[in-house]
C-alpha cells in the first residue's frame, strides 16, 4: 500500500479530520507541556473535533490565568508547570466563568451564554479529573463548581405552511432580489435538492455536504452518511426527496468537478464540494423570504423534520434513531412536548364565564384521546 494517499481519494470526513488534526496540533503547541498527557488519555474515546474544542477551551482558561494572575503573567503559558493546577481555587474558577461571559482577544469581542460556559467548565473538569485520578495533583477545584444552569429554549422550526413557502421560493425565486436572481437560475435545482433533503431526512449540514454521488442508492431510496463520532449510517428518503435528487443529478452528471472533488454530490459554482457555510447562507437566504421572526438555519430544518416525524408517529425511539441521537433523552428533551396547535387548543378550552360545563368536559375527553403521545 502506498504511504502517501492522494487527498482527492480521501472521503470528505477524512479530509475534515485531517484538517482538524493539524489545527489541534497547532493549539496543543500553545498549551503547557503537561497537557499532552491528558489529550493522549482521551484520544481513543473522543473524535478529533472534540479534542480540538477542548483544546481551544483549555487555552482560554490558561490565557485567563496568564492575564489575571500576578505570578503567572511573568511566565509563558508553555512553561506553566502542573503545580499551577493546585494553585487554582473555586473563587478563581468562578471569576473565570464571569470572565468568559464577555472578553476581548486580539481586538475581537467574544461572549458565552450558559451553554458556552458549561462546555468550557466541562473541558477544565475533564482535564482536572485525569490529573487528580493519576495522582499528579492534590486538589480538584472544578469538582466544587456547580455546572451553569441552562435555560430551556423553545424549538425553532418551520410550520407546514412555511415549509411549502420556502420550497416555493427555492424553486421559483419569486421573492429574491435582482442580485440573488442572477445566480438562482444556475443553482435552483441544486438548492432545491439540498433544502428538500434537509427537510425530508433531518440529516446534519455536515452530513449533507459530505455526501458523495456513490452514497445515494435509488433502489432502496437510502443515503449513506457519516455520523458524528465516526459511525456510518443509512438514512432513507421519500418520493419528494427522490424527485429532487434525481433532478439535480441529471445536471450534476454533466459537470466536470475540480480535481479532488470529482465524487462530491453537491458542488459550488466553482465546481468544488459545497461548504457548510455556503449551505448555511443559502438556507438563510431562502428562509428570510418566508419568516423574519425566526432565525432559520440548517439545524432548524433538522428540528422541523424531527418535530414532524414525532407528531406523525409519536415514537420517540424512532425519531432518536433516524436523527442519530445516541441518547434518547436528548430526543425526548427536544421533541416530546406539546405542539403549538395543542397549546392553542388548550387555550380555547378555558372559559372565564359560565358555560355548559358538561359539554366542555365531553369535548375535553374526546380530544384527550389524541394526546396520549405527549405523556411520555
Amino acid at each position: 500500500m502506498q504511504n502517501n494517499i492522494a487527498s482527492d481519494n480521501l472521503k470528505y470526513y477524512q479530509e475534515m479530520d485531517k484538517e482538524n488534526i493539524q489545527k489541534f496540533r497547532e493549539v496543543l503547541a500553545t498549551l503547557p507541556e503537561f497537557c499532552k498527557a491528558y489529550f493522549r488519555s482521551i484520544a481513543e474515546n473522543t473524535a478529533v473535533r472534540t479534542r480540538l474544542g477542548y483544546a481551544y477551551d483549555i487555552r482560554i482558561f490558561f490565557e485567563f490565568l496568564h492575564e489575571t494572575n500576578s505570578v503567572l503573567n511573568k511566565i509563558d503559558i508553555n512553561d506553566f508547570k502542573i503545580e499551577v493546577l493546585d494553585m487554582i481555587t473555586r473563587d478563581d474558577l468562578e471569576e473565570y466563568l464571569e470572565y468568559v461571559s464577555l472578553y476581548d482577544k486580539n481586538g475581537k469581542e467574544f461572549s458565552n451564554t450558559e451553554n458556552g460556559k458549561k462546555r468550557k467548565i466541562a473541558a477544565i473538569r475533564s482535564m482536572y479529573n485525569y490529573f487528580f485520578k493519576t495522582d499528579r495533583i492534590q486538589t480538584n477545584a472544578p469538582s466544587k463548581i456547580n455546572t451553569p444552569k441552562s435555560h430551556e429554549k423553545a424549538i425553532i422550526r418551520l410550520e407546514p405552511n412555511e415549509v411549502k413557502q420556502m420550497l416555493d421560493v427555492v424553486e421559483d425565486g419569486n421573492k429574491l432580489t435582482k442580485a440573488q436572481k442572477k445566480f438562482h437560475d444556475k443553482t435552483k435545482v441544486r438548492d432545491t435538492a439540498i433544502v428538500t433533503l434537509l427537510l425530508g431526512t433531518g440529516i446534519r449540514v455536515s452530513e449533507c455536504v459530505g455526501l458523495d454521488i456513490e452514497d445515494i442508492d435509488f433502489n432502496t431510496n437510502g443515503i449513506r452518511i457519516h455520523r458524528k463520532g465516526g459511525n456510518e449510517s443509512i438514512v432513507y428518503f421519500g418520493e419528494e426527496v427522490e424527485e429532487a435528487l434525481k433532478a439535480y443529478l441529471s445536471q450534476r452528471n454533466l459537470i466536470v468537478a475540480n480535481s479532488g472533488h470529482e465524487e462530491a454530490l453537491f458542488l459550488s459554482l466553482q465546481n468544488r464540494r459545497i461548504t457548510v457555510r455556503a449551505v448555511e447562507n443559502l438556507v438563510k437566504k431562502y428562509a428570510s423570504n418566508v419568516t423574519t421572526l425566526k432565525k432559520i438555519t440548517p439545524h432548524k430544518l433538522r428540528s422541523t423534520f424531527g418535530t414532524n416525524l414525532y407528531n406523525e408517529t409519536g415514537d420517540i425511539y424512532l425519531v432518536a434513531d433516524v436523527l442519530g441521537h445516541k441518547d434518547v433523552n436528548t430526543t425526548r428533551k427536544h421533541y416530546a412536548a406539546q405542539s403549538d396547535a395543542n397549546r392553542r387548543h388548550a387555550a380555547k378550552m378555558v372559559h372565564l364565564r359560565n358555560t355548559d360545563s358538561t359539554e366542555d368536559s365531553d369535548n375535553y375527553e374526546d380530544n384527550s384521546k389524541h394526546n396520549d403521545i405527549f405523556d411520555l
